[in-house]
């Protein structure tokens, strides 16, 4: 095959522009930019490795590289400020290789393979850190972390400004772990845990006085400057939110999430009175309660509409409010909140076992200009409500899963809404026809749109979404659990050439191979094909999805995809096979949902006309190169043996 060089008569040209003009522009891109070019032409593959000494951010998330892929990336940088890396096929042996004393801003995700060792090297080498996001630490067998690693992290980074600590914290022995917050910086402004318990997180802000001590003594302040919390607990109490309500005196944002395995006793829920305690200090703008029902069917029950006027009474500043499980809570309590906290513009309510259609009945006579909203799981709204909704005509968010009662009605007022830009109306009771008043009124401004469990609708649905130029800009599209839709369906998608990014069909029996063919095969324009735009395909326990359809999961077809669900039952061999040919695709049979919020927007950034993915190209060799530019090249081939 002809060098890429040979293929642009252009490319020649850039041999003689200067170095530093090229270094200067590169210096603007991401790294999928930069391995982008330097997969073009000898010039910039030269200017490239050179670059990667200075960039001052290295982003490399939807893959999950090895670290003898990430040593030819990362060489010796004194200037590194940003690193945001998966880190699934990394382990502590990375560490030092990783951390880096320059870095003001660090994201690793999936750290299930590292210890404790992290969070204590951390806080001895980085001592300029502003910004660090740990996922999984230690999650895997084998793998530990103490109380003093964290001691190391809070004392040594004494810039931090945001913590983001995705794992259980439970592990930790309670008195141990309040103690040891006492020494985190006065700087730190938000604070985010995967998981702890509400004892914890009371003891963490209000320590008791050791035995020793005086009566008189007066304690130091834990987080005076903490402006945001997010927090996943194993209840929401009373206490726990008092506390946090008089402890942090600088609270703007407060985000509380539990999922209990039984009904609470009355000593570890909330109740109106805890509700009262909210935003004490008058500095709340945003507020997430949420109950989840993802273990059990559990609810704030002691919570009523009292409780929430008693809230609404201090919230006339707020401006997102969620909340998530109050079954005893009615169109009163929701209203008061309407009326009373006239900056809202964020909206969401879940499990609104009473909210109907009369809490916006009157809404157009506020002063609410609405962005997002979310009624999810409230089986008492009609098509009258979202009518009532859809006056406001700044809504670019609407989530509406699981609502029942809502048929085509609704979709022909959603229709007129001019700046949507995602829909969610799962288990919705529309029809094809419904779906063809989408983009009516809505200037093609939809980029996302789940319809997953519509149980009426067919395979005419897609002429429907896609009438003439009608819906052209959606990129994100949920057609799962839809027992009607079949192989046709997707062939009416491809021939509409719109470059869908994300693609989810579970649960479709009437889905085959002939809809992977279809999608390898679809062509957006003259030179862009094999199916190039996808990033993420879902066929989870599609029924006719047979071992011809992993034919085509090989290169070059779908250079992009990254997440792809299939059944493993299928045929094991084959995944695994799938799995070790593609290295950066994430295969996932066992159901999981797929996808993640870490891509960043590089397609909509730099277009690449090529049939094949460049960094991974990059990464696993650069095969087309001449045998003159390989002998220039970083041959990173042999670092996959």
């Amino acid at each position: 095959m002809a060098s890429s060089s040979s293929q642009n008569p252009l490319l020649p040209v850039m041999d003689h522009l200067p170095s530093a003009l090229i270094a200067t522009i590169m210096t603007k891109l991401d790294i999928r930019s930069i391995q982008s070019l330097a997969s073009t032409c000898k010039t910039f593959r030269s200017c490239a490795a050179h670059i990667l000494s200075f960039v001052p951010t290295f982003h490399l998330f939807d893959i999950a590289p090895s670290m003898d892929l990430l040593r030819p990336l990362l060489p010796s940088n004194p200037y590194l400020r940003s690193l945001k890396v998966d880190c699934t096929r990394l382990d502590d042996s990375s560490l030092d290789f990783l951390i880096r004393p320059s870095l003001q801003e660090l994201c690793l995700y999936n750290c299930a393979d590292c210890s404790g060792k992290l969070l204590s090297l951390l806080g001895r080498q980085c001592k300029d850190l502003r910004f660090l996001y740990l996922s999984s630490v230690a999650e895997k067998r084998g793998r530990s972390i103490d109380v003093l690693d964290l001691e190391e992290l809070l004392s040594g980074c004494t810039h931090l400004e945001t913590l983001v600590l995705m794992f259980d914290v439970s592990i930790f022995l309670r008195h141990n772990f309040a103690r040891v917050w006492a020494l985190a910086t006065r700087r730190l402004i938000s604070l985010e845990i995967g998981y702890i318990s509400s004892v914890m997180v009371t003891e963490l802000l209000s320590p008791s006085l050791g035995l020793h001590q005086s009566s008189y003594h007066v304690q130091p302040s834990i987080l005076p400057n903490l402006q945001k919390l997010c927090l996943s607990v194993d209840y929401i109490t009373d206490t726990m939110v008092s506390t946090i309500s008089k402890c942090l005196v600088c609270l703007t944002h407060l985000d509380l999430r539990d999922s209990p395995i039984i009904e609470p006793r009355m000593a570890f829920d909330l109740t109106n009175s805890g509700l009262q305690q909210i935003n004490v200090h008058g500095k709340l703008k945003h507020l997430s309660l949420v109950r989840s029902q993802e273990i059990a069917p559990t609810y704030f029950k002691r919570v009523n509409d009292l409780g929430i006027l008693l809230m609404a009474d201090k919230c006339s500043a707020m401006e997102s409010i969620c909340l998530g499980g109050f079954c005893q809570v009615t169109d009163t309590g929701y209203k008061t909140i309407l009326h009373s906290c006239s900056k809202v513009y964020k909206l969401r309510v879940f499990h609104g076992t009473h909210l109907t259609d009369l809490v916006f009945h009157d809404i157009s006579a506020t002063s609410l200009s609405l962005t997002h909203v979310s009624l999810r799981w409230c089986n008492l709204l009609t098509n009258l409500a979202i009518a009532r909704l859809a006056t406001n005509g700044d809504l670019s968010f609407l989530d509406l899963r699981d609502c029942r009662n809502l048929g085509d009605e609704a979709l022909r007022a959603i229709g007129t809404l001019p700046k949507l830009k995602t829909l969610l109306i799962d288990g919705c009771d529309i029809s094809d026809v419904g779906l063809s008043y989408l983009g009516r009124g809505s200037k093609n401004s939809l980029v996302s749109l789940s319809v997953r469990g519509c149980k009426r609708l067919t395979d005419r649905c897609i002429c429907s979404l896609f009438n003439g130029s009608s819906n052209k800009e959606i990129r994100e599209l949920d057609l799962s659990n839809l027992p009607n839709i079949s192989d046709d369906a997707v062939l009416l998608l491809v021939k509409t050439r719109i470059p869908i990014f994300e693609l989810r069909m579970r649960r479709c029996p009437l889905i085959g191979d002939i809809s992977v063919i279809a999608l390898a095969s679809m062509q957006i324009d003259d030179t862009v094909w094999h199916g190039s735009h996808l990033r993420l395909l879902d066929l989870y326990n599609c029924g006719g999805i047979t071992q011809l359809a992993f034919q085509w999961f090989k290169k070059p077809y779908f250079p992009r995809l990254r997440w792809l669900g299939v059944t493993g039952s299928v045929n094991r061999d084959l995944v695994d096979a799938l799995a070790r040919s593609r290295p950066f695709l994430h295969v996932a049979c066992r159901g999981e949902e797929l996808g993640t919020d870490q891509w960043d927007d590089m397609d909509d950034v730099y277009v690449q006309d090529e049939e094949v993915d460049f960094l991974e190209q990059w990464l696993l060799g650069a095969e087309n190169e001449s045998d003159d530019e390989m002998e220039d090249d970083v041959d990173l081939a042999e670092l996959l043996e």
